[in-house]
């Protein structure tokens, strides 16, 4: 029986008078991935940054509602907390520059002045990099910065940072969209097995994409959640006049 992970509750959030998202209810399954699809500004990325809180950053940014992980309201913890619980990866890849390939992905400690033993961190930086499939490509040059590794690679690079701190959740804003079709095959091919092991959230233009890989489809459109559900049933029999338009390609 699937379970549930994430759950929004009459959810609003927008930024100064600009009201975003509006009344989101929506459930999120443990080890699925979910892919956020929809017209550009309908709230897709917004939606995905209100769940780590990555939206209140801005000083404008206000909620209505709540989202509840594992069912605690995100709210009621520790920000800092709940992005360990939930990494990010973003639209283009961002290794930080300053860093190298070994330090990037123990940036998730670094950051938050969490000490390791050498061991420990020599450990962390092989399994995660393994994980993305990227160890075999740059263990031999691991103290080279991440940004001298090709788009495809940083991608992974940045899959692999979000994954040192053991997450719940991974959001990914549209991790493809700079890519090249090769490096978007490998990286589709990694999500698939990466749910194995964590639950995954992606926002994605590219509805073949989500044909290809997602478990469960989320339309918006607008600020509202059109339609919700598995995604063989979202592609082939969408319940929702709007949703078909979408995916025929009649908008977007």
């Amino acid at each position: 029986m699937e379970s549930k992970i994430l759950k929004f509750e009459n959810f609003s959030a927008g930024y100064g008078n600009l009201l975003v998202l509006k009344n989101i209810n929506l459930e999120i399954f443990e080890k699925k991935i979910t892919a956020i699809m929809g017209p550009s500004g309908c709230g897709k990325t917004t939606l995905i940054r209100c769940i780590n809180r990555m939206h209140e950053l801005n000083k404008e940014a206000f909620h209505k509602g709540d989202i509840f992980l594992n069912d605690k309201s995100i709210f009621e913890m520790n920000p800092v907390f709940l992005r360990r619980k939930i990494g990010m990866v973003f639209q283009k890849p961002n290794p930080f520059p300053h860093l190298s390939i070994y330090e990037n992905v123990l940036a998730g400690y670094i950051i938050n002045g969490i000490k390791l033993k050498r061991e420990e961190k020599d450990k962390i930086v092989e399994d995660c990099l393994k994980k993305v499939a990227l160890w075999e490509e740059v263990k031999d040059k691991l103290y080279l910065k991440g940004t001298q590794l090709s788009g495809g690679q940083q991608q992974r690079l940045c899959i692999a940072r979000s994954l040192a701190l053991n997450p719940e959740i991974i959001l990914l804003d549209e991790p493809t969209s700079s890519l090249d079709p090769k490096s978007t095959v490998e990286i589709e091919n990694l999500l698939e097995k990466l749910k194995d092991n964590v639950t995954i959230i992606i926002v994605t233009h590219n509805i073949s994409q989500a044909s290809r890989i997602a478990d469960y489809v989320a339309f918006l459109y607008l600020g509202e959640l059109i339609e919700y559900g598995k995604s063989e049933k979202i592609f082939t029999a969408p319940e929702n006049p709007k949703t078909e338009e979408y995916l025929s390609g009649k908008f977007g």
